[in-house]
């Protein structure tokens, strides 16, 4: 993707692509909502220091976003999910890159070579080999790798253990992280098929919470059973040869970050005390950012990757509910999502489900709660309070020690006693937490804080684990409570 500027004027906003357009006022109560008529705002290219677009119904001033480099965000997603699984491979074909273990109507089988099936693409008739059809003659020191990896041995022990180098161990954790992709594609291909409503649960954190290195790390969970649906970070490992310094919404490549370090200023978060007060906190420190839906544009220090780049968060973020979006399946009844309070969140929800917004059939809140809040217990008095420069409807309420606040985000502000009770996003909290508690050694080595590319693996690996193998108290995991599999899975199993 090259820097070159895209066809349109300072009048316009920037083009659309494949039908997509997030540029717009995204505060629901006003009448330019997902409106997309550039007389209805404000439209400015000039001045780096003033926002690009403006509303002049209700003055609110929307981070402009590249759609084209929004659509190349989400397809760099769905080939990394998709890497190492069998598929056409011609550029020109409408097929490549499509797997055939879920679109097996764009595929013949062809035979074999040797004991691996070969298939044959109906469009452009290219034939492959699916490399997952033979056996894997190497599980045995793959599961022996595993066992050590989540035992808390670290990378030269179980080399040492194993009698291997370390060229040899990233080699198997690839391979193995290859296998859980493809195990994970064919459940998330099964939940697609289902069509019940949906409940949510969002995070966003640092992927390395000590490294400062700019690397975020997106999961969305499903609430009820904890099925991590999708995860996403905004780093790709190959680097760019173009990006540019500023981001500019009317180029093409923006999303790229280029190398460089930010200087530290002298902002001091303001201390807080209670949930209203933090809260409060949270929406002056999203307004002193340069973009509200960029947080590493606020006063924030970046340690770039010595390898690879990074990638604005917030076109991770809207491409990572793009694809949330294809994977639901799209006659769910009503669709519930909790999140944290960050704006960039709020707004990629609000944009990639604007129809659902508008149909009334899905739930965007902001749940902020403390950690002595008891989950499910029955919320007694309710204070509504007004807050932030977008006079957002917080609902508070207070049980003992604990104290939990929501804001519903989609324009219902009914029943706010039983969102307080059931509202949390705890089930995507707890899985990255529980992964930076399994991977400490590695998370936080002091010398892969500027090289996050060796955790990608176990990001796959770890997801996999969790959704097909990982039990509750009852022995059941959360792929068993959606109904996806009958019984856990072994890590033999997972490897094959």
């Amino acid at each position: 993707m090259t820097s070159s500027s895209l066809p349109t004027t300072l009048d316009q906003l920037p083009p659309a692509c494949d039908d997509i357009q997030f540029n717009y006022c995204k505060t629901v109560a006003c009448a330019n909502f997902s409106r997309t008529e550039p007389q209805l705002y404000v439209l400015q290219n000039s001045n780096l220091q003033r926002p690009v677009l403006i509303c002049r119904e209700c003055g609110a001033f929307p981070p402009v976003l590249s759609n084209h480099d929004v659509v190349a965000e989400k397809q760099r997603l769905k080939l990394e999910q998709y890497s190492g699984l069998a598929a056409c491979s011609n550029n020109d074909c409408p097929h490549n890159g499509l797997p055939v273990l879920t679109y097996r109507q764009y595929y013949h089988a062809f035979g074999f070579s040797g004991e691996r099936q070969r298939y044959r693409c109906k469009a452009c008739h290219h034939t492959f080999v699916d490399p997952w059809s033979s056996s894997n003659n190497k599980h045995q020191l793959q599961q022996k790798l595993l066992a050590y990896l989540f035992t808390g041995y670290t990378v030269r022990e179980i080399c040492r253990r194993l009698t291997m180098n370390p060229k040899t161990f990233y080699d198997q954790l690839n391979k193995i992280a290859a296998r859980c992709r493809r195990q994970l594609t064919i459940f998330d291909a099964r939940l697609s098929k289902q069509s019940l409503a949906r409940q949510l649960a969002t995070d966003l954190t640092p992927l390395q919470p000590q490294s400062n290195n700019g690397v975020l790390w997106i999961a969305t969970a499903e609430v009820n059973s904890g099925y991590v649906m999708s995860q996403h970070v905004n780093y790709q490992t190959q680097p760019v040869t173009t990006s540019v310094t500023h981001h500019d919404a009317y180029q093409l490549g923006t999303r790229f970050i280029t190398p460089h370090n930010n200087q530290t200023s002298n902002y001091t978060p303001i201390l807080s005390q209670g949930l209203l007060a933090h809260i409060d906190t949270t929406y002056r420190q999203i307004l002193a950012r340069k973009n509200m839906e960029n947080p590493l544009s606020g006063n924030v220090t970046i340690n770039y990757p010595t390898k690879g780049c990074l990638i604005r968060p917030q076109y991770t973020v809207y491409s990572h509910f793009l694809y949330l979006r294809e994977l639901l399946n799209p006659n769910i009844p009503t669709l519930t999502v909790f999140m944290p309070q960050e704006t960039l969140l709020r707004s990629a929800c609000l944009s990639v489900f604007i129809d659902r917004i508008n149909n009334h059939t899905i739930d965007p809140l902001y749940v902020v709660e403390d950690q002595q809040w008891q989950h499910g217990q029955h919320a007694e008095k309710i204070d509504i309070v007004l807050m932030g420069w977008w006079r957002d409807r917080w609902a508070f309420s207070r049980n003992n020690s604990g104290s939990k606040g929501i804001c519903h985000l989609g324009g219902n502000k009914k029943d706010q006693q039983h969102w307080l009770t059931i509202a949390s996003h705890r089930a995507a909290t707890t899985y990255q937490q529980r992964f930076y508690d399994q991977f400490n050694h590695m998370v936080n080595e002091p010398r892969r804080k500027l090289r996050p590319a060796s955790l990608l693996p176990l990001l796959d690996i770890y997801r996999a684990w969790h959704n097909l193998c990982h039990q509750n108290k009852a022995g059941i995991t959360p792929a068993q409570t959606l109904g996806l599999m009958s019984s856990p899975m072994t890590l033999e199993q997972l490897l094959q």
